[in-house]
């Protein structure tokens, strides 16, 4: 264990290092922070931070900066989340005041979450997790041509075209009739139940028809929800390339692909509060030198989606974690006021 005056000289490594970029040596420490020791004595400090792995000395003759897990003890046990500003609540909301739909909420979101941190933000798209079939509709579009539609609550739209035996309106009435009674209103796997036991029901004529548009709705009530994920903010990483150990180049390949995304955003703890991933504790590829400060978002139990930014470990994590939390609850309450 650490005695508090190593983890004192600790936070101020992580400290300097993060703002100054650049090793940290026992006496510049002794000059900046309130230690209250020799620097002999935080070169002492400073041997047993390396010996334990918690630093390293990055070239003969130069100071200290964190490794991996310095940053970790960092994180958990010595940084002080930085509330945000009033001005910066009210730049927030004014940022996000005016989202008319998902698609604009998870733009203005991703540019907000670029712009506080000056890092690479990453927002998944929400997914209802409790949907239920809101409306389906059967238009047809000549005698022989069905547009099958299906909307969820979550407002997602699902359609095919069919090819059908010549029918008239009458008996596509009364099949787009029952077949709205057996499923709007219903979470998808209920209404697929419904659907596969209500074939008795039509007579011989309205089976024809029938028949084939139930296949194509158990089809659409199958799919799964596309996910995906917006990045902003790649021109950030400029500021830091020398600080990504493997380059910078597989870090943009891997920001492209939204499987890999889709993983590192999944490593998520799918709790409301901050999940603060760094180094190599993150296992998505391309993403071992940077760390990821994530949270889940959405009204609880409704939505299941994360949002976060993604940097180089050297980042200012007590301003970062605050901005992504600030954020993630802002637009939950969008989502369940929305």
């Amino acid at each position: 264990m650490l005695d508090d005056r190593k983890l004192a000289v600790l936070k101020a490594i992580v400290t300097d290092y993060v703002a100054s970029r650049e090793p940290v040596g026992s006496k510049a420490l002794v000059e900046r922070h309130q230690l209250n020791v020799s620097s002999a004595t935080v070169r002492n400090d400073m041997a047993v931070l390396e010996e334990e792995g918690y630093i390293t000395q990055p070239h003969t003759s130069a100071g200290r900066i964190p490794t991996d897990k310095g940053y970790r003890l960092f994180v958990d046990k010595l940084a002080t989340v930085k509330p945000l500003s009033g001005a910066e609540r009210r730049a927030i909301q004014t940022f996000m005041t005016g989202a008319v739909d998902v698609d604009d909420l998870v733009t203005r979101t991703v540019r907000l979450l670029a712009q506080m941190t000056r890092q690479v933000a990453v927002v998944q798209y929400p997914v209802a997790q409790r949907s239920t079939i809101a409306h389906i509709e059967l238009v047809a579009l000549t005698t022989e041509r069905l547009m099958v539609i299906v909307v969820n609550s979550a407002g997602r739209v699902e359609q095919q075209i069919l090819e059908l035996p010549s029918h008239d309106e009458g008996i596509l009435a009364t099949v787009r009739v029952k077949i709205r009674e057996a499923t709007v209103g219903k979470a998808p796997a209920d209404a697929a139940g419904a659907l596969g036991m209500m074939l008795d029901g039509f007579n011989h004529l309205e089976r024809a028809i029938a028949v084939p548009v139930i296949s194509v709705v158990l089809e659409l009530l199958a799919s799964e929800p596309t996910s995906q994920v917006v990045v902003a903010g790649m021109p950030n990483l400029a500021t830091f390339g020398s600080a990504f150990q493997t380059g910078m180049r597989p870090l943009l390949e891997a920001l492209e692909e939204q499987v890999v995304l889709l993983r590192l955003l999944g490593e998520v703890s799918g709790d409301r509060d901050i999940t603060v991933r760094i180094g190599q504790e993150n296992t998505a590829q391309g993403f071992q030198s940077t760390s990821l400060i994530a949270s889940a978002y959405g009204p609880s139990g409704d939505i299941a989606a994360n949002l976060g930014v993604v940097g180089p470990t050297r980042m200012d994590y007590p301003s970062t974690i605050a901005s992504v939390r600030a954020v993630a609850r802002y637009v939950s309450r969008f989502l369940l006021e929305g």
